[in-house]
């Protein structure tokens, strides 16, 4: 008989594959989750309990996060539209630019996002590359709701076209494959194999860019100002209420904190696609 395998102690093990993890890895996992959880605590301990419900409703408040979320919802939809094919471009084609490429859409990432702000004053401002021709057709783009949206759209479809690109490339294209001996064409494989399979990363994806569209500030301040009503989001009202109103701008600070949280969970608790499911992608 073979040399028996020791089962780890259970308190180490995780519940799905009983793999252990070294002990020395606790202590720094506990200060890291410290360090996140940290700030958050104390800012639910700032809050001014007893006026919060006033604060995160009154006019200037509510306008803010109508907003926010009318354009991270827009923000939202325009990543789903451009970060798929770019995904889909990424994971499936092979070309020696594809890392140029790759970088390029990374960049919002690594960029502070002032000078994303700016790059896109000077692509679609009165005096842009292409602002001059949208002026002269009298449309004006920066210092507007649609400012809002495109600044949230540039830094948030990194989020999307990343989770997507991952998704492909750990599926593999072994059922595309297979569905195209059968005959399907490209459009078909697309719609009824490839984009079921993507559907959990991509819902994770989208709910990922809305949250960081709901989030963004830097950008939107630079190329759509802080008009009320028009381009003050929730993240600039917190700003400004922060001079005036500093009890104010910690309960909007919390507010926009639950809000993330329930988006980024909602995102973590998808489901995945069964080998059953995928057996019936192939053979529809």
């Amino acid at each position: 008989m073979g040399r028996r395998i020791p089962r780890w102690p259970r308190r180490w093990s995780n519940h799905r594959g009983g793999t252990r993890i070294p002990v020395w890895l606790l202590l720094p996992a506990a200060l890291g989750f410290g360090f996140v959880a940290g700030p958050l605590v104390g800012l639910t301990d700032a809050v001014d309990w007893s006026h919060f419900l006033g604060l995160v409703t009154s006019d200037s408040s509510r306008i803010a996060l109508l907003l926010s979320l009318r354009t991270s919802l827009a923000a939202a939809l325009l990543c789903v539209v451009f970060g798929v094919p770019m995904a889909s471009v990424l994971a499936r084609m092979h070309w020696r630019g594809m890392p140029i490429l790759r970088a390029l859409v990374l960049l919002p990432l690594v960029l502070p996002p002032v000078v994303g702000g700016i790059a896109l004053l000077y692509l679609f401002g009165r005096q842009g590359l292409l602002g001059k021709q949208l002026d002269a057709m009298g449309i004006q783009i920066a210092f507007s709701t649609t400012a809002v949206v495109l600044a949230q759209t540039f830094v948030a479809l990194p989020f999307l076209v990343i989770t997507l690109e991952g998704a492909m490339r750990t599926a593999g294209d072994r059922y595309e494959r297979v569905a195209a001996t059968l005959g399907a064409r490209p459009t078909i494989v697309w719609w009824r194999v490839t984009l079921p399979l993507l559907r959990p990363a991509l819902i994770s994806g989208t709910i990922l860019a809305f949250a960081r569209a709901l989030g963004e500030f830097g950008a939107t301040l630079t190329f759509a100002g802080s008009l009320q009503g028009r381009t003050r989001t929730l993240p600039l009202e917190i700003y400004l209420q922060r001079e005036v109103d500093p009890d104010a701008a910690v309960a909007l600070s919390l507010l926009l904190v639950l809000v993330a949280v329930f988006v980024v969970l909602v995102a973590y608790r998808r489901s995945g696609v069964s080998g059953t499911d995928r057996r019936s992608l192939v053979r529809g």
